[in-house]
């Protein structure tokens, strides 16, 4: 499928989305339509490879219309357990034919009454017993009791017959590849941002952020410059949203270049879609680990090791936490292993909290990027106190200032922080990418040419004039630790400086010219007996 192919589907799905929401909320509605874009890519996905797994067993035609694997499990009763055992050996789930994409939108074609039961009894299955490992909860946010969908069972019921038709319709030219649906999920999940406002944050990391962080964190962290390591076998988002940003790295390396994605997010909702968007992506359910939690209070079991020699660590760590959240220090978090060599972060900001969180999992050879707002550079008490040790034991690489307005829950400019547990270099690589962004009506963009520049900048660490710069650690010391971006790479071009005696001399020469010339002026007049001009 062509690029322009990809966009026209997600405009089918987002035009889909506009229409039939009615009055439902675009929050509401958006976990109907993600869950059912899922729902078909599973069942694709599961009939594509049942029929390569039967071959000429696999029935051509179906004669209830709506699935040909329903006959075949009709016709072969003994031999559809081992059936499933070879579907879960070989794509790691099994969907039985009732619940399939294709028996389900039948169901909504012909208006069957018995959808909406349908639909809940296959939620269930999914999440029970489809995969080996138990999905409980992925489509909690769906409530097809909803008096949003209609006030009895009958209009709910109509209601998601139109709606599943109009999906079934829309999509039916468009591939069903992973690649294909995992990029229509990306757009319609960037759709829905958009038009959530700040509480977009909760779940999106702009694909242009994503990209510049999964650039950075792929590259060899001793020496950038050599360019793309060729395998992470375990990588980390600490606020992991929908999952777009643990997807952008895996993207930068392919499907055999990471042995396990890990991500874990607070809000059930986002939780949800990220366990749908990384199994949409094609990841088997073996290839990922989203766990519900609070990072800031380290609930994940994993990660509750405290003896250095048995606790995980990561080769890659990327993160886009909430800005500046407010939280509940205590006395025991003073005490936690992640902080009591730092320090808490203060009430009012969390910002460094989720840091030093990522930062205590971060393995010796990786790379950690965390996208934080320009206050955690500069701010001083407890964040002074970090972000000094922090510098002192060599800890902060680079430090990247990218524009405003990038993102949909606020206007303000961020900034990127590469942090790493042994790096090579002693100096601190300043970038000012804040000048460098196509112009939008909504939001500003970062187009190839500017991620580009960002990624190859940190990757040579060049230095340009107004653009980026190595700082010793003398002069950041000098600076009292300060890393306020300006502060070392000024955007600003310099004022022309004004030599006001050479000015002076210019405006005499000038004033004699002129009076020279009106003198010799005047003598012509004479001769022709026109009055004389005043000098």
């Amino acid at each position: 499928m062509t690029t322009k192919d990809q966009k026209e589907l997600g405009n089918t799905l987002w035009r889909i989305a506009d229409d039939l929401r009615g009055s439902m909320n675009a929050d509401d509605f958006r976990d109907y339509m993600l869950s059912f874009l899922f729902l078909r890519y599973l069942s694709d996905n599961y009939e594509t490879a049942a029929k390569k797994e039967l071959g000429n067993d696999f029935p051509t035609t179906s004669a209830t219309a709506a699935s040909p694997l329903a006959l075949w499990y009709s016709q072969n009763p003994q031999d559809t357990q081992e059936f499933e055992k070879q579907m879960r050996r070989k794509i790691h789930y099994v969907i039985k034919p009732d619940f399939l994409w294709t028996s389900i939108s039948e169901l909504a074609r012909t208006q069957h009454g018995e959808l909406l039961h349908r639909l809940e009894d296959g939620f269930r299955y999914i999440e029970n017993e489809s995969f080996e490992s138990t999905f409980q909860g992925l489509f909690s946010e769906i409530n097809l009791s909803s008096e949003k969908l209609g006030k009895t069972y009958t209009d709910r019921n109509t209601k998601l017959c139109t709606i599943i038709t109009k999906i079934a319709e829309g999509i039916a030219q468009f591939s069903t590849s992973s690649d294909i649906l995992g990029d229509a999920y990306e757009y319609l999940i960037g759709q829905f941002a958009a038009g959530s406002g700040k509480k977009a944050g909760e779940f999106y990391t702009p694909q242009q952020i994503s990209t510049v962080l999964s650039h950075i964190v792929t590259l060899d962290s001793q020496d950038p410059s050599t360019g793309k390591k060729n395998y992470l076998a375990k990588v980390l988002d600490i606020t992991s949203g929908s999952g777009s940003l643990l997807l952008n790295v895996r993207n930068q390396l392919g499907p055999h270049g990471i042995g396990k994605i890990y991500g874990q997010e607070m809000n059930i909702t986002t939780y949800n879609l990220a366990r749908m968007n990384m199994l949409l992506h094609g990841l088997k359910d073996s290839e990922f680990e989203i766990w519900h939690g609070d990072s800031l209070l380290n609930d994940w079991p994993l990660l509750r090791e405290e003896n250095p020699a048995k606790k995980i660590s990561f080769d890659a760590i990327v993160s886009n936490p909430p800005f500046s959240l407010r939280w509940e220090p205590t006395d025991a978090l003073a005490e936690d292993f992640r902080f009591k060599n730092y320090g808490l972060a203060p009430k009012s900001a969390a910002d460094m909290a989720f840091l030093l969180h990522g930062f205590h999992f971060l393995g010796p050879e990786g790379t950690m990027a965390i996208i934080l707002p320009h206050g955690v550079l500069f701010r001083g008490g407890a964040e002074e106190k970090i972000r000094r040790k922090l510098l002192e034991d060599g800890h902060i690489d680079t430090v990247i200032g990218l524009p405003a307005n990038l993102f949909f829950s606020t206007g303000i400019p961020v900034c990127v922080l590469v942090l790493k547990k042994c790096k090579k270099f002693d100096d601190v690589l300043f970038v000012n990418a804040a000048d460098h962004f196509e112009k939008g009506k909504r939001q500003n963009q970062l187009k190839p040419e500017h991620i580009q520049k960002i990624a190859a900048t940190y990757q040579f660490r060049t230095e340009e004039d107004r653009y980026s710069r190595r700082v010793t650690m003398d002069e950041i010391r000098t600076n009292d630790f300060n890393l306020n971006i300006t502060r070392y790479v000024s955007t600003a071009v310099d004022e022309e400086q004004i030599d006001l005696a050479q000015v002076h001399r210019d405006l005499a020469t000038l004033e004699a010219t002129i009076r020279e010339a009106t003198t010799k002026h005047n003598e012509f007049l004479k001769e022709l007996g026109v009055p004389s001009l005043p000098t």
